[in-house]
């Protein structure tokens, strides 16, 4: 594995182990990557810090997360996930046809968050009962085709990250449907990242949720103040 010469930096937003930022986090500590952590609060202060990054040439919509890397300005998750797993030649499929798998089950998860996003402080029947069962049980089917834990078997990728990602958040907002067939095959991987990734990193705190408010009554004041929940 080809380490960077210099630490990276990552600017997210300081929400705990919610949204996009935190599986980057994840990503670099499991490949061993030393980092520097750069967390905006997420209140009424965002959009002032969001046109500073603009003006710095550091994200050209202002929006996180950004990750600053061997001189190169990074943005959106899912590219910057791809990018250092072919930088350090891990993480990712050996042939086209299994980074091809890799990408197409990310982009389901990419469908998922959208929706995810959509329902924080609000979780809509739709959503709870339909779209999050779909989801798990389209996992599950990818997970099924191998016997070891992870997308490719025994081998941890890039995508089994945001996976991970998906559980956890929707574990957060009362969502996870935690006596699904499918939700069992995805076990293992939890057992890895949640038991002992965790462990190793416990980036979570305990006053996360008391940071991040999203009642009917935060959201109105945050929608005032010029921060939406696309930020995440």
């Amino acid at each position: 594995m080809q380490l960077p010469s210099t630490k990276p930096t990552l600017h997210y937003l300081d929400i705990g182990s919610l949204g996009r930022g935190e599986v980057i986090r994840l990503f670099l500590k499991d490949a061993g990557v030393e980092f520097n952590d750069v967390r905006y609060p997420y209140d009424d202060t965002w959009p002032a810090a969001s046109a500073v990054l603009k003006e710095k040439g550091l994200s050209v919509t202002g929006r996180v997360p950004v990750l600053e890397y061997e001189g190169k300005i990074l943005t959106q998750h899912l590219a910057i996930l791809r990018y250092l797993a072919r930088e350090l030649g891990e993480y990712d499929g050996n042939t086209s046809l299994e980074k091809y798998f890799l990408d197409a089950v990310a982009d389901v998860y990419n469908d998922w968050r959208i929706q995810w996003v959509n329902n924080l402080g609000n979780v809509t029947d739709k959503f709870r009962n339909e779209v999050v069962p779909d989801y798990y049980n389209v996992l599950g089917r990818f997970y099924a085709q191998q016997e070891g834990p992870y997308l490719l078997g025994e081998r941890i990728t890039y995508t089994d990250f945001v996976v991970y990602q998906s559980i956890d958040n929707d574990s957060q907002i009362g969502t996870l449907p935690v006596g699904s067939p499918s939700y069992f095959i995805l076990r293992a991987l939890v057992t890895y990242l949640w038991e002992t990734l965790r462990l190793r990193y416990p980036s979570r705190s305990s006053s996360s949720k008391q940071r991040l408010k999203l009642g009917p009554e935060s959201r109105h004041t945050l929608k005032a103040a010029g921060v939406k929940n696309y930020d995440l």
